[in-house]
């Protein structure tokens, strides 16, 4: 199950197409879904709990915790839309593909997919660019 929830005034819109396509995600790299909770953020909210869990002290706009067991793919998302607005900005894409960008990533850190060495970051973009595909190409 996907559940989306909003600590500030953000709307996800197209929320049944994007359950639908994190769920084939998943479903495409041989896991099933188990809980999977987004919560949508302001920039100090997220970083409040980016101090608080990880000692990290900047800003991010995604933060992911773990709870896969075995091949079924659980987790809460934490992300900041005004960080995915600011990025989609800064990287002249549209706010949806921004967006859908940080969705799908937090789903394949979960999957266990990593981004701190150049040939993981460059294999996790792979796997973005080939998922928001998948939703800018399906129809439904």
């Amino acid at each position: 199950m996907i559940n989306y929830f909003s600590k500030n005034d953000f709307i996800l819109k197209n929320k049944l197409k994007r359950k639908k396509w994190l769920k084939e995600t998943i479903e495409n790299e041989a896991f099933r879904l188990g809980d999977i909770n987004y919560i949508f953020c302001s920039d100090e909210q997220l970083l409040d709990i980016n101090i608080q869990y990880l000692n990290h002290d900047y800003y991010t706009d995604i933060i992911t915790f773990d709870y896969k067991e075995n091949h079924i793919i659980s987790g809460d998302i934490f992300i900041s839309t005004d960080r995915v607005k600011e990025n989609a900005i800064i990287n002249n894409e549209e706010f949806d593909d921004e967006l859908n960008r940080v969705l799908v990533h937090g789903i394949l850190h979960i999957i266990g997919y990593k981004d701190k060495m150049d040939e993981d970051i460059k294999l996790m973009r792979e796997k973005e660019n080939i998922y928001i595909n998948l939703f800018k190409n399906n129809s439904n």
